[in-house]
Protein backbone atom coordinates (compact mmCIF):
# COMPACT_ATOMS: atom_id res chain seq x y z
CA UNK A 1 0.00 0.00 0.00
CA UNK A 2 1.31 3.47 -0.90
CA UNK A 3 2.52 5.51 2.05
CA UNK A 4 0.00 8.30 1.46
CA UNK A 5 -2.88 5.89 2.03
CA UNK A 6 -1.88 5.60 5.69
CA UNK A 7 -2.33 9.35 5.98
CA UNK A 8 -5.83 8.83 4.58
CA UNK A 9 -6.50 6.50 7.52
CA UNK A 10 -5.48 9.30 9.86
CA UNK A 11 -7.63 11.75 7.89
CA UNK A 12 -10.64 9.44 8.24
CA UNK A 13 -10.14 9.33 12.02
CA UNK A 14 -9.93 13.14 12.10
CA UNK A 15 -13.11 13.50 10.05
CA UNK A 16 -15.12 11.11 12.24
CA UNK A 17 -13.75 12.70 15.42
CA UNK A 18 -14.50 16.27 14.36
CA UNK A 19 -17.94 15.39 13.02
CA UNK A 20 -18.86 13.67 16.29
CA UNK A 21 -17.70 16.69 18.32
CA UNK A 22 -19.63 19.08 16.11
CA UNK A 23 -22.78 16.98 16.46
CA UNK A 24 -22.43 16.76 20.24
CA UNK A 25 -21.84 20.52 20.56
CA UNK A 26 -24.74 21.33 18.21
CA UNK A 27 -27.42 18.89 19.37
CA UNK A 28 -26.64 17.96 22.99
CA UNK A 29 -26.87 19.80 26.26
CA UNK A 30 -23.76 19.66 28.48
CA UNK A 31 -23.79 17.51 31.60
CA UNK A 32 -26.37 15.09 32.94
CA UNK A 33 -29.46 16.85 31.47
CA UNK A 34 -28.23 16.03 27.96
CA UNK A 35 -27.14 12.42 28.55
CA UNK A 36 -28.18 9.91 25.89
CA UNK A 37 -28.19 6.21 26.87
CA UNK A 38 -26.60 3.98 24.21
CA UNK A 39 -26.32 0.59 25.91
CA UNK A 40 -28.45 0.77 29.02
CA UNK A 41 -27.02 2.78 31.90
CA UNK A 42 -23.43 1.63 31.54
CA UNK A 43 -22.55 3.33 28.22
CA UNK A 44 -23.87 6.82 27.44
CA UNK A 45 -23.22 9.94 25.43
CA UNK A 46 -22.38 12.72 27.87
CA UNK A 47 -21.28 16.16 26.64
CA UNK A 48 -18.41 17.55 28.70
CA UNK A 49 -15.37 19.77 28.16
CA UNK A 50 -11.85 18.61 28.91
CA UNK A 51 -9.17 21.33 29.31
CA UNK A 52 -6.34 18.81 29.44
CA UNK A 53 -5.06 15.66 27.79
CA UNK A 54 -6.65 12.36 26.83
CA UNK A 55 -9.01 10.84 29.40
CA UNK A 56 -9.10 14.03 31.47
CA UNK A 57 -5.44 14.44 32.49
CA UNK A 58 -4.42 18.07 32.77
CA UNK A 59 -1.22 20.11 33.09
CA UNK A 60 -1.28 22.96 35.65
CA UNK A 61 -2.22 26.51 34.52
CA UNK A 62 -1.46 29.14 33.41
CA UNK A 63 0.91 27.76 30.77
CA UNK A 64 0.13 24.06 30.97
CA UNK A 65 -2.30 24.18 28.05
CA UNK A 66 0.14 26.05 25.81
CA UNK A 67 2.92 23.58 26.66
CA UNK A 68 0.57 20.68 25.93
CA UNK A 69 -0.46 22.16 22.57
CA UNK A 70 3.15 22.75 21.52
CA UNK A 71 4.02 19.20 22.56
CA UNK A 72 1.14 17.89 20.45
CA UNK A 73 2.37 19.82 17.42
CA UNK A 74 5.87 18.37 17.81
CA UNK A 75 4.46 14.87 18.38
CA UNK A 76 2.22 15.05 15.32
CA UNK A 77 5.16 16.17 13.16
CA UNK A 78 7.31 13.32 14.45
CA UNK A 79 4.58 10.69 14.00
CA UNK A 80 3.90 11.88 10.45
CA UNK A 81 7.55 11.42 9.52
CA UNK A 82 7.71 8.09 11.38
CA UNK A 83 4.97 6.66 9.17
CA UNK A 84 6.94 7.52 6.03
CA UNK A 85 10.14 6.11 7.51
CA UNK A 86 8.44 2.84 8.50
CA UNK A 87 6.94 2.56 5.02
CA UNK A 88 10.39 2.96 3.42
CA UNK A 89 11.69 0.23 5.72
CA UNK A 90 8.83 -2.03 4.59
CA UNK A 91 7.34 -2.31 8.05
CA UNK A 92 4.23 -4.49 8.43
CA UNK A 93 1.03 -2.91 7.18
CA UNK A 94 -0.67 -3.51 10.53
CA UNK A 95 1.97 -1.44 12.34
CA UNK A 96 1.58 1.44 9.90
CA UNK A 97 -2.20 1.41 10.32
CA UNK A 98 -1.80 1.52 14.10
CA UNK A 99 0.56 4.50 13.85
CA UNK A 100 -1.94 6.17 11.51
CA UNK A 101 -4.68 5.70 14.13
CA UNK A 102 -2.45 7.36 16.72
CA UNK A 103 -1.68 10.22 14.32
CA UNK A 104 -5.35 10.80 13.53
CA UNK A 105 -6.29 10.85 17.21
CA UNK A 106 -3.46 13.22 18.09
CA UNK A 107 -4.41 15.66 15.32
CA UNK A 108 -8.09 15.44 16.30
CA UNK A 109 -7.41 16.66 19.83
CA UNK A 110 -4.83 19.15 18.57
CA UNK A 111 -7.49 20.83 16.44
CA UNK A 112 -9.63 21.24 19.56
CA UNK A 113 -6.79 22.82 21.51
CA UNK A 114 -5.85 25.31 18.80
CA UNK A 115 -9.23 26.32 17.36
CA UNK A 116 -12.13 25.44 19.67
CA UNK A 117 -11.55 28.49 21.86
CA UNK A 118 -12.46 30.50 18.76
CA UNK A 119 -14.92 28.23 16.94
CA UNK A 120 -16.97 27.15 19.97
CA UNK A 121 -15.89 29.87 22.38
CA UNK A 122 -15.07 27.26 25.03
CA UNK A 123 -11.72 28.53 26.32
CA UNK A 124 -11.59 28.59 30.15
CA UNK A 125 -12.34 31.90 31.83
CA UNK A 126 -9.32 34.11 32.43
CA UNK A 127 -6.96 32.73 29.78
CA UNK A 128 -4.89 35.38 27.97
CA UNK A 129 -6.09 34.30 24.52
CA UNK A 130 -8.65 31.78 23.19
CA UNK A 131 -6.05 30.53 20.72
CA UNK A 132 -4.25 27.39 21.94
CA UNK A 133 -6.61 27.24 24.95
CA UNK A 134 -9.61 25.48 23.40
CA UNK A 135 -11.15 22.70 25.47
CA UNK A 136 -11.52 19.22 24.01
CA UNK A 137 -15.09 17.97 23.58
CA UNK A 138 -15.62 14.56 25.19
CA UNK A 139 -18.77 12.48 24.96
CA UNK A 140 -18.16 8.73 25.42
CA UNK A 141 -19.04 7.75 28.97
CA UNK A 142 -18.60 4.26 30.45
CA UNK A 143 -20.57 4.49 33.70
CA UNK A 144 -19.33 1.82 36.10
CA UNK A 145 -21.60 1.09 39.07
CA UNK A 146 -20.71 3.06 42.20
CA UNK A 147 -19.27 1.00 45.03
CA UNK A 148 -16.09 -0.40 46.54
CA UNK A 149 -13.52 -2.94 45.42
CA UNK A 150 -13.73 -6.23 47.39
CA UNK A 151 -11.55 -6.08 50.50
CA UNK A 152 -9.80 -9.31 49.44
CA UNK A 153 -8.33 -7.65 46.32
CA UNK A 154 -4.66 -6.61 46.70
CA UNK A 155 -3.77 -2.90 46.59
CA UNK A 156 -7.27 -1.64 45.74
CA UNK A 157 -9.30 -3.69 48.24
CA UNK A 158 -11.86 -1.57 50.07
CA UNK A 159 -11.26 1.53 47.93
CA UNK A 160 -14.00 3.38 46.04
CA UNK A 161 -14.41 2.33 42.40
CA UNK A 162 -13.40 5.49 40.47
CA UNK A 163 -15.50 6.92 37.68
CA UNK A 164 -14.08 6.13 34.24
CA UNK A 165 -12.97 9.31 32.43
CA UNK A 166 -15.23 10.54 29.65
CA UNK A 167 -13.40 10.37 26.32
CA UNK A 168 -13.88 10.87 22.58
CA UNK A 169 -13.18 9.27 19.20
CA UNK A 170 -9.64 10.71 19.05
CA UNK A 171 -8.79 9.28 22.49
CA UNK A 172 -10.21 5.92 21.43
CA UNK A 173 -8.16 5.90 18.23
CA UNK A 174 -4.95 6.60 20.14
CA UNK A 175 -5.75 3.92 22.72
CA UNK A 176 -6.59 1.29 20.09
CA UNK A 177 -3.41 2.04 18.12
CA UNK A 178 -1.16 1.82 21.18
CA UNK A 179 -2.90 -1.29 22.53
CA UNK A 180 -2.59 -3.15 19.21
CA UNK A 181 1.11 -2.28 18.97
CA UNK A 182 1.74 -3.58 22.50
CA UNK A 183 -0.18 -6.78 21.78
CA UNK A 184 1.65 -7.40 18.48
CA UNK A 185 5.20 -6.29 19.24
CA UNK A 186 6.80 -9.51 17.99
CA UNK A 187 4.75 -9.52 14.83
CA UNK A 188 5.18 -5.83 14.04
CA UNK A 189 8.88 -5.45 14.89
CA UNK A 190 10.12 -8.98 14.24
CA UNK A 191 10.87 -8.13 10.61
CA UNK A 192 13.88 -6.12 11.77
CA UNK A 193 15.46 -9.22 13.26
CA UNK A 194 14.57 -11.34 10.25
CA UNK A 195 16.38 -8.90 7.97
CA UNK A 196 19.43 -9.08 10.24
CA UNK A 197 19.76 -12.89 9.99
CA UNK A 198 22.76 -14.26 8.06
CA UNK A 199 21.99 -14.94 4.43
CA UNK A 200 22.99 -18.58 4.84
CA UNK A 201 20.19 -19.12 7.31
CA UNK A 202 17.62 -17.87 4.78
CA UNK A 203 18.96 -19.08 1.42
CA UNK A 204 21.82 -21.63 1.51
CA UNK A 205 22.21 -21.66 -2.30
CA UNK A 206 22.60 -17.88 -2.48
CA UNK A 207 25.13 -18.00 0.36
CA UNK A 208 27.15 -20.68 -1.44
CA UNK A 209 27.08 -18.69 -4.68
CA UNK A 210 28.35 -15.60 -2.85
CA UNK A 211 31.10 -17.70 -1.21
CA UNK A 212 32.22 -19.12 -4.57
CA UNK A 213 32.30 -15.63 -6.13
CA UNK A 214 34.43 -14.30 -3.28
CA UNK A 215 36.81 -17.27 -3.61
CA UNK A 216 37.16 -16.71 -7.37
CA UNK A 217 37.90 -13.01 -6.88
CA UNK A 218 40.55 -13.81 -4.28
CA UNK A 219 42.36 -16.19 -6.61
Amino acid sequence: MKYWKYYLVALLVIAIDQLSKWAVHTYMQPGMPGEVPVFGDWFKLHYTLNPGMAFGFELPPPYGKVVLTIFRIVAVTGISYYIYRLWKERAPQGLLICIALILGGAIGNLIDSIFYGIIYDNAPFGVPTPWLHGQVIDMLFVDFPDGFFPTSWPLVGGKVIPDFPIFNIADSSIFIGVALILLNQTRFYGHQYQEAKPLAAEDPEAAQARHDAEATAAS
